[in-house]
């Protein structure tokens, strides 16, 4: 637990909760899209090595997205491209609808 004082209540104590590597990876998320630089920022921050930042950096990256494919069709001896995207499903984690 954090310091104690007292006020006209009572005395009172406030939690510290150190930071993360993981709040330190998502920080520099936030700064750069380099991986390289993230985990030199990250390892600032943390005071570790970049070794060990790059490993928590690389866990932490988003999954690739499925490649956009391109298709060509032809109509009246003219290309157009269709650019075909993958729609994201999102569900709910517990079965309960969002409602909020």
């Amino acid at each position: 637990m954090g310091p104690v004082w007292n006020t006209k209540a009572g005395p009172r104590r406030v939690r510290y909760d150190p930071p993360t590597l993981a709040e330190a990876v998502t920080a520099a998320q936030g700064l750069t899209d380099n991986v390289h630089q993230q985990a030199e920022i990250a390892a600032s921050l943390m005071d570790i090595s970049v070794e060990q930042a790059m490993a928590e950096v690389l866990k932490a990256r988003p999954p690739r997205r499925a490649v956009d494919t391109v298709a060509f069709t032809t109509r009246k001896g003219v290309q157009r491209a269709a650019i075909v995207e993958r729609r994201v499903v999102r569900r709910p984690v517990d079965g309960r609808r969002f409602g909020y």
